[in-house]
């Protein structure tokens, strides 16, 4: 009779296989998780681009990324900044604002867009970074303060079509690029020129414009901003810069330059990665380049 089989308790147990680790779910990264934020409204645009999923979309994700870049990706204060953007634009329409004219005699000559290549704009549709874009302000043009900044909502307007011009240039809706935390050179020098401005006697009417520009643009233009340069300003400018550091992340503050000298501008682009850049921007500004008002466009007027 054969003898029945025993377990033998000494004998080494099988292991039970791990399981394996969960992949990762792309519907959780941040910027998909922004991504629902713009599914949950109703104006899907910003800055042009007709956001879609970032997944395959490289234009909404530069957009979304400049949104956690923005607020150190803390995901909680992106979603809420870029509902508030989605929010604005809906309701202010800029896109329409670029098609609009404004008064000859309250906004011409103050504002210009331009744009500089490393060798020509062929090179900059391969590669972003051959491509600069400026936005000049020039309030030192300003003929009457009351009439320019006077009907705030129509300054505002104005401002942003100028900035919407501008972001035009950087060809967001057609970028292939991705950018990171570390990368992005989808940005924008400012330059405001106060030549002629007193800062000691400001109107009620200016303060107004300046405090709700700065609040606009904190909230509706994210990481697009690479430096910003105040020339020809008194050393007294402690009103604005009052402002700013209220709207304004320190790390964005850092951006900022002011200088007496708007005829050394151009010693300020030397590092630049866009080879000559000192040399190709107007010379009012130490460059070699065309006048702002040959070279320039803005927002039509009438």
């Amino acid at each position: 009779m054969a003898e029945a089989q025993t377990s033998n308790p000494e004998a080494p147990k099988a292991e039970a296989p791990k399981p394996e680790a969960p992949k990762a779910d792309e519907s959780t990264t941040p910027i998909q998780k922004l991504w629902k934020t713009v599914q949950a409204q109703s104006h899907p645009e910003i800055w042009g681009v007709t956001l879609a999923n970032p997944a395959t979309h490289v234009p909404s994700q530069i957009v979304l990324q400049k949104y956690l870049n923005a607020n150190d990706g803390d995901l909680v204060k992106a979603k809420e900044q870029l509902t508030k953007t989605l929010e604005w634009r809906a309701k202010l329409q800029p896109l329409e604002l670029i098609k609009k004219s404004y008064s000859k005699a309250k906004f011409e000559g103050l504002g210009y867009v331009t744009k500089y290549f490393a060798s020509d704009e062929k090179a900059a549709e391969e590669n972003p970074e051959a491509k600069e874009v400026f936005t000049w302000n020039i309030y030192g043009g300003v003929k009457s303060m009351e009439e320019t900044f006077g009907n705030l909502e129509e300054f505002i307007n104005w401002r942003v079509a100028l900035m919407e011009l501008a972001v035009q240039e950087l060809s967001l809706s057609t970028a292939t690029k991705p950018i990171t935390a570390d990368y992005d050179p989808y940005k924008i020098f400012q330059v405001h020129d106060y030549k002629s401005i007193s800062f000691l006697r400001q109107s009620p009417q200016v303060k107004a414009a300046s405090t709700e520009t700065i609040r606009v643009f904190a909230t509706g233009y994210p990481e697009l901003l690479k430096e910003k340069f105040f020339v020809n300003v008194p050393i007294i400018m402690g009103f604005m810069y009052g402002v700013m550091k209220l709207f304004v992340a320190p790390k964005t503050i850092k951006k900022f330059h002011p200088m007496s000298n708007g005829g050394a501008l151009s010693k300020e682009f030397g590092e630049s990665k866009v080879p000559g850049l000192g040399d190709k921007i107007p010379t009012e500004y130490g460059g070699k380049g065309a006048d702002l008002k040959v070279e320039g466009k803005g927002p039509s007027v009438e």
